[in-house]
């Protein structure tokens, strides 16, 4: 009985075991995934999934080291490191470089604070081997462009970079010279800036620009290359923009020596810091090298928690006076031969709004090159020829400051684009208005007015003005020459409760009211105040008298003018100002785009502002001739 019950349960094991085979994978089979997993498994290494490559697993499993890879990475690089020294293949040099990164990140998340210690150095050494199998001097093995490696190991070059040098407690990266130790011998580091346009003591740190995510603009301008992109944040100076800029550096590691060097201690390297404002390519011994570069990064950096984001209303209705200086701001250091590009927000705004014109522009290299960008910030409650005298008094003085003798002259080749109010701004640099403006406000010449010697200086100074001999080209962005129609009485009179206006602006005003006509007092509504809104209103004689004054000879202007919907455009308007009074005569373009007033923010006025820029270079390249 016992027999025949265990041939029973023999059956039925063997039963049991078929019908669980036929529904269990076999050992070597394959499964079906999509095109996206297909490839996230194709290309997977240390950086983009946590594993090593197929790649990196061969070579391992030709020396019967993956297993250990898996228990003791640390064994496990070290015999392969002993193999490199005398086997010059160059996937040994790869599987290095990943074996070292994927082992420094498991080394970073290590509850063992000694641990934890040591992971610099493992991705310093992954930084080595990816730059001994990319230059092709350590091994018998060429790289060609379809070999995915060799981008996967620049990315490890770059990335292990931030992580190699983050060997402080401090948020930044430690930039200096140091003697590495490493778990295979020793490299000596110096600091090479001898390509750097600055000295690394002006700056407060230096901070890896992959580290942050950015928001707040359409695109990140990166470019594909080799080295570490950085945000290197100048120490604070004073109030402002400019105080504390963060500037686009890229930083290399040019190693000399082998891995015998390594091994023995003797070997060297330069940690080359560059300026990506200035600098796009690196030289090696196979010429020209694009650097990696993050020009975005810094900015957004920069404008984090920044005031300028709460500047704009505030300012315009007189809360917290000075909280921001009115006066120009720089966008980065002043660097000789580049051209300034100088932008005017509009009313109750701040130079924020530019920014997505300014990451845009700057990505261009040639523009990058040649430019410069510098912001105008200022209380756009005033009126209008205030503020406007205020702009030609910093850019002279600025302009005084950067260059007193006079040796720069791409400082005498100004480009400035305003924005709506900013237009208006920007239109007094570039007129010679004789004593038009002045005329029409009293009806007489300044001379014939009964007033003292300090108030006609006064007038003189707002209202009878010379082009500025710098500024070679002007760019007008939804400017409402003529006024705008959202400045009538009902809305001056509004804003006029709500704005708080200086002491001394009032009293200014007090004394011009006196001195003008019975017509424009008419115009002005009997208002003894007068605000940007005011100035701005299409009943205004003054805006009208500027809108028809020509700019001065040797100044090119160009009009960007928004217009809604798909009508006519000269019937149309912005929702702020009427296509008729951006309208200038004599511009040398005119270029309409669809949309709303902040036209400064669409990309086609964008690529409008590029192919100005990219003119002005050809005509100032034709003048130098």
């Amino acid at each position: 009985m016992i027999p025949r019950i265990i041939a029973c349960s023999a059956v039925a094991m063997l039963l049991m075991w078929t019908l669980l085979m036929s529904g269990c994978a076999t050992p070597v089979g394959v499964k079906a995934v999509s095109p996206r997993q297909a490839y996230q498994d194709a290309y997977a290494n240390p950086l983009n999934a946590g594993v090593l490559s197929d790649q990196a697993k061969f070579v391992l499993n030709r020396y019967n080291l993956l297993n250990e890879f898996d228990s003791e990475p640390a064994a496990a690089i070290a015999a392969l490191h002993e193999k490199a020294l005398h086997d010059d293949r160059g996937d040994i040099l790869y599987t290095l470089a990943e074996g070292s990164y994927l082992y420094g990140s498991q080394l970073v998340d290590s509850y063992h604070e000694e641990e934890q210690q040591l992971a610099p150095d493992y991705f310093l050494l992954s930084v080595l081997y990816s730059f001994y199998f990319l230059s092709g001097d350590y091994s018998r093995q060429s790289l060609n462009i379809f070999d995915h490696r060799a981008r996967a190991a620049v990315d490890m070059y770059n990335f292990g970079l931030w992580q190699a040098f983050a060997t402080g407690d401090a948020e930044g990266l430690e930039l200096k010279a140091a003697e590495r130790k490493l778990p295979f011998g020793s490299i000596s580091i110096s600091l090479d800036t001898s390509k750097f346009p600055w000295e690394t003591e002006e700056f407060e740190k230096f901070l890896p620009a992959d580290k942050y995510v950015v928001r707040g603009v359409s695109v990140r301008n990166r470019t594909a290359g080799v080295g570490l992109p950085l945000i290197a944040l100048r120490k604070m100076t004073g109030k402002g923009f400019s105080s504390g800029q963060a500037a686009p550096v890229t930083a290399v590691l040019r190693i000399q020596g082998d891995l015998a060097a390594l091994s023995a201690g003797t070997a060297s390297a330069a940690l080359e810091l560059y300026s990506t404002q200035d600098t796009s390519t690196v030289n090696s011994k196979a010429g020209a090298i694009p650097l990696e570069s993050d020009l975005t990064s810094p900015l957004a950096y920069k404008l984090e928690g920044s005031e300028f984001f709460d500047l704009g209303l505030s300012a315009f209705l007189g809360r917290e006076p000075g909280k921001i200086p009115d006066g120009l701001y720089m966008t980065e250091p002043y660097r000789p031969g580049k051209i300034p590009v100088v932008f005017v927000h509009g009313t109750a705004s701040n130079p924020v709004w530019w920014v997505e014109m300014f990451n845009t522009l700057r990505f261009d290299p040639l523009i990058r090159e040649k430019y410069q960008f510098w912001y105008f910030v200022y209380t756009s409650n005033k009126a209008v020829a205030l503020s406007a005298a205020e702009l030609r008094d910093a850019l002279r003085d600025k302009v005084a400051e950067l260059d007193p003798q006079g040796k720069d002259p791409a400082l005498q080749q100004m480009v400035v684009a305003g924005h709506s109010q900013g237009g208006l701004l920007t239109k007094y640099t570039a007129v010679d208005t004789g004593e038009k403006l002045v005329q029409t406000l009293t009806g007489k010449t300044l001379d014939s007015l009964e007033m003292s010697a300090e108030n006609k200086a006064k007038v003189s100074g707002l209202l009878i003005v010379k082009p500025l001999p710098f500024v070679k080209r002007v760019i007008f962005l939804s400017t409402p020459h003529r006024g705008s129609f959202q400045s009538m009485a009902w809305t001056r009179n509004l804003l006029r409760s709500l704005v708080s206006m200086p002491a001394k602006f009032v009293q200014s005003s007090m004394e011009m009211f006196e001195h003008m006509t019975d017509d424009v007092k008419r115009a002005l509504g009997g208002k003894v105040i007068l605000t940007s809104a005011d100035s701005m209103s299409p009943d205004n004689p003054v805006i009208k008298a500027l809108a028809e004054i020509p700019l001065a000879p040797g100044v090119t202007g160009h009009s960007i003018i928004a217009v809604k919907g798909d009508g006519d455009p000269k019937l149309g308007n912005d929702g702020v100002v009427e296509y008729s009074s951006a309208h200038l005569d004599g511009m040398a373009s005119e270029f309409i785009v669809r949309g709303g007033h902040s036209s400064q923010l669409n990309p086609l006025a964008i690529d409008e502002v590029r192919r100005i820029l990219l003119e002005h270079l050809g005509t100032q390249a034709a003048t130098a001739k």
